[in-house]
C-alpha cells in the first residue's frame, strides 16, 4: 500500500532556517569593533587629508622642484627635499641590513631553539625593547655607541672605501692621527640607534608566523632523518616566508618614521649624500622636529607638505606590509 505525502509532511521535511546574525554578547562585540575599525580609518583618512591641504599652497608654488630640490632655505624662496629623502631612505636602509639579522635569528631561537622554561623571559625581554622611549635609544647612540661606531666606520671605509656608498671623500682611514669626526654624526650611526627600535617589532611579527607552523610537519621532517637545523630550513623558514617580509616591511614602515633618536644623532645637511659613512645627513621626520617650532606659515605648510610625502610612503610601506603578513598567517608558501 502506498503513503501519499500530505503537505505537512512536505513542510515538515523542509530545511530549518539557520540565522547567522549576531545576538547578545556577539552582537555588541562586532559592533565595537567595527565601531573601532571605523575609528581608525577615520582618524587615518583624516590626517591625510590634513596633511594635503596643508601642502597646497607649498606644491602649487614650487610644482615638482619642491621634490627635486636639494637646498632648504626658506627665507630665500628655496625649498626641497630631494636631500631630506634619500637621507630618510638611507637611515632607513642601512637600519634595516642591521636589524633584519637580528631580528629573524632571535625569533628563530625563540620559536625553535629557546627551552620553554625561558621562553617567555625573552618574549617579555624583546617585546621590554619595544616600550624603551625613543629620546633613550637616541640619547644611547649618541652619547655611548657613536664613538664605536666611528671605529666600525673607518674600518668599512679602509676596507670597502672602492665602493662608492662606503667612501667618505673628506677623510682617510690610513692616516696616522685620524679624524674621528669626518666619521660620526652620519646616517650610519643614526641607523644603529634606530635598527635597535625596529628589531622588537620585526621580530614580534617574525616569531608569531612562526609559531603558526603545523607541529605535524615539523614532526615529520625530524622523523625523515632532519636535522633541527633542516627542519627549520625546510618547513618553518618556508612557512614564515610572507612574516619574515612582512615584519621586515613593517620595521622599515618605522625606520621611515623615526625622529628623536635621528635628530640626536645626525649633524643637518640637505644636500644628496651617497655616503651613509659620511658626516651629516637629514631626513623628513627629524626636518619637521627641527623646524617646527620656530617656522613661519609658509614654512610650515612646507614642513607640512614633506609629512605628506612621508606620510604617503610610510602608509604605502605599512599597507602592503600588512597584506603580506595577513597572507602568511594561512600558511600560503608552506612546501607541500
Amino acid at each position: 500500500m502506498t503513503t501519499v505525502p500530505t503537505q505537512h509532511d512536505e513542510i515538515e521535511a523542509l530545511p530549518r532556517a539557520i540565522s547567522r546574525r549576531p545576538t547578545g554578547a556577539d552582537r555588541v562585540f562586532v559592533h565595537g569593533f567595527r565601531a573601532i575599525g571605523a575609528t581608525v580609518l577615520v582618524v587615518t583618512g583624516s590626517i591625510g587629508l590634513f596633511l594635503a591641504w596643508q601642502a597646497v599652497p607649498t606644491l602649487r608654488h614650487y610644482g615638482l622642484s619642491f621634490f627635486t630640490e636639494e637646498d632648504w632655505a626658506p627665507e630665500q624662496g628655496t625649498v626641497g627635499i630631494a636631500g631630506i629623502l634619500v637621507g630618510t631612505v638611507s637611515v632607513a636602509g642601512v637600519a634595516l641590513v642591521i636589524a633584519f639579522p637580528l631580528a629573524l635569528l632571535t625569533a628563530l631561537f625563540i620559536a625553535e631553539y629557546a627551552p620553554h622554561s625561558v621562553r617567555a623571559t625573552l618574549v617579555s625581554l624583546v617585546d621590554l625593547m619595544a616600550a624603551v622611549p625613543s629620546i633613550v635609544y637616541g640619547l644611547w647612540g649618541a652619547l655611548l655607541v657613536q664613538p664605536y661606531a666611528a671605529e666600525i666606520a673607518r674600518w668599512l671605509h679602509g676596507t670597502l672605501g672602492w665602493i662608492p656608498l662606503f667612501d667618505v671623500p673628506s677623510a682617510d682611514p690610513d692616516a696616522a692621527v685620524w679624524d674621528q669626526t669626518r666619521y660620526i654624526a652620519s646616517a650610519f650611526c643614526a641607523a644603529i640607534a634606530v635598527a635597535m627600535m625596529v628589531l622588537p617589532m620585526s621580530c614580534a611579527v617574525m616569531r608569531q608566523v612562526f609559531s603558526q607552523t603545523p607541529q605535524a610537519e615539523k614532526e615529520a621532517a625530524l622523523a625523515l632523518g632532519a636535522t633541527r637545523w633542516g627542519m627549520v630550513r625546510t618547513v618553518v623558514l618556508p612557512f614564515g616566508r610572507g612574516g619574515i617580509v612582512g615584519g621586515t616591511m613593517l620595521g622599515l614602515g618605522r625606520a621611515l618614521g623615526e625622529t628623536i633618536a635621528v635628530y640626536l644623532i645626525i649633524s643637518p645637511a640637505f644636500d644628496i649624500k651617497p655616503h651613509i659613512l659620511e658626516v651629516g645627513t637629514n631626513t623628513v621626520a627629524a626636518l619637521i622636529a627641527a623646524r617646527f617650532g620656530d617656522a613661519s606659515a609658509a614654512q610650515l605648510s612646507a614642513l607640512l607638505a614633506a609629512g605628506f610625502a612621508l606620510f604617503l610612503i610610510t602608509l604605502a610601506v605599512n599597507t602592503l606590509a600588512a597584506i603580506i603578513v595577513n597572507r602568511s598567517r594561512s600558511g600560503q608558501g608552506t612546501d607541500a
